[in-house]
């Protein structure tokens, strides 16, 4: 609004001293202050209302003005109450910097100016936000995209001063503002991630509102106002789609503000802006069914067993869409997921697969194509990403470069925890990279193993390895449940049973002895024991069990039954 508006609103109350051609300077807020330096909390463009405390002698108003000035402020207004008349000094300070000065009668209360100044400035602001997005939604509707959701992030920014992020389901960052200021870090991200799911989990409808230590924020699904019906109990859908067909997928608004208290126009903004950003992330989906066809037919061919030679000729197709400019991938990565629902009858594949197009990006990664080198297809409820390497080198711990389960689910365990919200299940299997045709049907069935190797752990969310397979952990999962708890039992339910009547801590203590390889000395450092209490301990889980823990036998046998306990 212009300054101008404001001195033609009788009821204000203000009288112009000075200024009188920089009337038509825009007010973009208010700010009421008696401190003598105040710049630090002006940004620019404020009518700021003072009520002369700050004022000692007359030499005081020079330094004021200055500083109002020095931080761009568009005009002061004085009040009278306190001393009557505006002092000249003042007067003569703000003509001489040309800072528009107003003087405010004694009977308006300064909330009065500043409520109409920011009544007036929001909605001019929302207006003009509002014709901005509706341009912008025709020309990203008829047209090539106008600069993503960054373009509308930037104006939620530098209009309506609301910082503002776009986020995966896992919290990695798709767009934010360029004037957002300091970076949201990436354990908020993730936070804001898992609040969002699982209030979309629990069928409340957004903005969700979430207070991240003394920070608000609001969580605005994206495409809000056109999502499919919520879930009632159980996940069991009360209309429409089951909201665990896109929970694992679907983008979020974060806007550092607490929605609760906003006006209706200001909601209907926001719904706008995300329906705007959901015509992006469309156009993303879009773009992966190329390289989800690819990955399709190459799984096609190596299930069916097709020749060494025609899968390779397939590989060369997808190698350059996969890895633009390289022509060839030397070697390639499987990877296997698997999402289940208890008692549910959604279908797994296509969830496991934007799953896995998601978690396989880099979580240094933004912007909303950073996998455009994942090629993902599924088949039943399994999901299988095709994820070439350019090359492969060996770390300094004898590891290959690429894809590490154990790593694979670090930054996103926490938000996949809440969006499964107790009746879902992540597993995941990697295998290790091979460089030819002829390799890859290997490292389907190996990518399939790891994963039941991860399914046989406890948790929500898991992974499995390629390296895990030459382990005893390969066989684990194999062992049928009534002898798994049979074996366990056997061996493990008397040391329980001693422990409960006893608070002996045989169970820790006998793990504590494995794992330091029956090293007496090791073991009773770790467990802070004299080494004879530890000898009686061992002593006793001997005389329980049978069993000799001198002999690598029975070492093994009470390792495996506490492995699968």
């Amino acid at each position: 609004m212009r300054l101008r508006a404001l001195l033609d609103t009788d009821a204000l109350g203000l009288r112009l001293l000075g200024g009188e051609d920089e009337l038509d300077r825009t007010v973009r807020g208010v700010m009421t202050t008696d401190l003598r330096d105040p710049s630090r909390y002006l940004s620019g463009g404020e009518l700021v209302l003072t009520g002369l405390a700050w004022r000692r002698d007359a030499a005081d108003s020079e330094a004021f003005v200055r500083l109002l000035v020095q931080a761009g402020v568009a005009a002061l207004a004085a009040g009278e109450a306190e001393l009557g008349d505006v002092p000249d000094d003042l007067v003569v300070a703000c003509a001489r910097h040309r800072l528009p000065l107003f003087a405010v009668h004694e009977s308006v209360a300064f909330a009065t100016i500043t409520e109409h100044v920011v009544r007036q400035v929001s909605g001019e602001r929302a207006g003009d936000l509002a014709a901005v997005v509706d341009r912008h939604r025709r020309m990203m509707t008829s047209g090539p995209a106008g600069g993503g959701p960054d373009v509308v992030l930037d104006l939620l920014g530098s209009d309506l001063d609301l910082r503002a992020w776009v986020l995966s389901p896992t919290g990695r960052l798709i767009a934010g503002s360029k004037v957002a200021g300091p970076a949201l870090p990436a354990e908020a991200r993730a936070e804001l991630a898992a609040e969002h799911l699982a209030a979309t989990r629990t069928g409340r409808r957004g903005p969700h509102r979430v207070l991240l230590g003394t920070t608000t924020y609001s969580l605005f699904p994206i495409g809000w106002g056109h999502l499919p019906a919520t879930t009632g109990a159980g996940g069991s859908p009360r209309g429409g789609r089951d909201v665990r067909e896109s929970v694992l997928s679907d983008w979020l608004l974060a806007v550092e503000a607490d929605a609760g208290d906003w006006p209706a126009e200001r909601l209907d903004l926001l719904q706008g802006v995300t329906q705007l950003i959901s015509v992006e992330r469309d156009r993303r989906d879009a773009a992966r069914t190329v390289r989800r066809r690819l990955a399709q037919e190459v799984l096609e061919l190596v299930q069916t067993g097709a020749a060494p030679a025609e899968i390779a000729a397939r590989l060369r197709v997808a190698a350059p869409v996969l890895l633009p400019g390289l022509g060839a991938a030397p070697h390639w990565q499987v990877v296997v997921a698997r999402v289940e629902w208890d008692g549910a009858e959604v279908e797994g594949g296509p969830v496991a697969q934007s799953l896995l197009e998601e978690i396989l990006v880099d979580p240094l990664a933004t912007g909303p194509e950073p996998s455009d080198r994942i090629a993902v297809a599924h088949t039943g409820d399994e999901a299988i990403a095709l994820v070439p390497l350019p090359a492969v080198t060996t770390e300094h711990d004898g590891s290959e470069s690429g894809i590490h389960a154990d790593v694979l689910l670090a930054a996103v365990r926490g938000p996949l925890t809440a969006g499964l919200d107790g009746d879902g299940r992540v597993t995941l299997g990697v295998s290790a990279a091979v460089h030819s045709a002829e390799g890859l049907r290997g490292a389907l069935e190996e990518a399939r193993h790891a994963r039941r190797v991860a399914a046989a752990r406890p948790g929500r969310v898991c992974a499995a390895g390629h390296q895990e397979l030459a382990s005893h952990v390969l066989l684990l999962p194999f062992v049928p449940d009534d002898v798994r708890r049979a074996f366990t039992a056997r061996l493990l339910d008397p040391l329980r049973d001693y422990d409960r009547r006893h608070r002996a801590e045989l169970i820790p203590t006998l793990e504590a002895f494995l794992d330091c390889d029956g090293s007496w000395t090791r073991c009773a450092t770790r467990l802070h024991l004299h080494v004879n209490t530890l000898r009686y301990r061992v002593g006793r889980i001997e005389q329980l069990t049978g069993r000799d823990l001198a002999r690598l036998e029975d070492k093994l046998d009470f390792f495996l039954a506490l492995r699968m306990s």
